[in-house]
């Protein structure tokens, strides 16, 4: 197929190389302007751009891809489809009926389920056993489309925002390659998804990462899965930041200590109570200081029982 692909961040350039891998013209990519990043604010090419520059690829980079002129110059690539990951604008109605396929999206949720950004991240935060990823046929709405495939992906306990990314992304990449085929062949009947079954969720902001400990031990664990490696989980420990990378559940352990409490500390981890149960923390990296296990933490550090982690310095 003649392929219009629309993407920006590194999620997006799994399917645009899954996509190049298997054989289609890809015939031009649109990505977000270059922003700019440092100190000396140079512009910076996004993911999706430093990728279709390597592949000698053009690059469309339009500040609203809804002006009239811009609906006019896609429309020169006489595109078969347009496949469109985590992009970053709103297409027009225009546009969304250009290509004789329509619009592809690929988004990281089992769709109705997680519309909206940070969907990968904010199914661990929620607890959730599985997630996957679906293709579906762009609408005018927010990932409100009629769904075409899906691939479900469970969660491990002990995965983490990071770790599931790379997951689906290269899911997602798979799947849209499939997708792209069955439409070709006709063989895929869109399905309407369900409003009633919608669920919402905005932004990660790093305001997300200050725990509270009052939350239940479950629950921060989730966080602290959820929200690695961006913004991180974090508390205050003496008037300094402390990240917290992993962590688990401690069932042996039961207090009515103040939650936030240092319970103890030895080489398995650094107890801490909550609200419901008591949270062991194995990986932590203190403001100033390397990332590091909380066995070597403690070699230079002691953290008497009684010792309140906070939510301010």
């Amino acid at each position: 197929m003649r392929i219009i692909f629309m993407g920006t961040p590194d999620f997006a350039v799994t399917t645009l190389d899954a996509l190049y891998q298997a054989g289609h013209e890809i015939v031009l990519v649109v990505t977000q302007p270059d922003k700019p990043k440092g100190r000396k604010g140079q512009p910076q090419f996004s993911d999706v751009k430093t990728w279709a520059v390597a592949h000698n690829l053009p690059v469309f980079q339009p500040e609203r891809i809804r002006l009239p002129e811009n609906v006019e110059e896609l429309r020169k690539y006489k595109a078969d489809v347009c496949v469109v990951a985590a992009y970053g604008q709103i297409l027009p109605q225009s546009i969304l009926e250009m290509p004789k396929y329509g619009c592809v999206n690929v988004h990281a949720s089992l769709l109705p389920k997680y519309r909206g950004a940070a969907p990968i991240q904010w199914s661990i935060l929620n607890g959730e056993k599985e997630t996957g990823v679906t293709t579906m046929q762009m609408g005018v709405g927010l990932d409100d489309g009629d769904i075409l495939e899906q691939a479900v992906v469970p969660i491990g306990e002990e995965e983490t925002g990071g770790s599931l990314f790379d997951k689906l992304a290269v899911v997602g990449g798979k799947l849209c390659v499939q997708t792209l085929s069955h439409l070709e062949e006709g063989s895929i009947t869109p399905i309407p998804q369900v409003e009633e079954e919608s669920t919402h969720v905005g932004m990660l902001k790093k305001s997300q990462g200050n725990l509270d400990w009052s939350r239940p031990a479950d629950e921060l664990h989730n966080y602290v899965r959820g929200l690695n490696p961006w913004p991180s989980a974090y508390s205050f420990l003496g008037g300094k930041m402390l990240k917290i990378w992993k962590s688990s559940v401690d069932k042996s352990t039961e207090s009515n200590a103040l939650a936030g409490t240092i319970l103890s500390a030895d080489s398995d981890g650094i107890r801490v109570a909550t609200g419901d149960g008591v949270l062991l923390l194995t990986e932590i990296q203190l403001e100033g200081k390397k990332r590091m296990d909380a066995k070597t933490f403690l070699l230079g550090h002691e953290l008497p029982s009684g010792t309140v982690l906070t939510s301010e310095r």
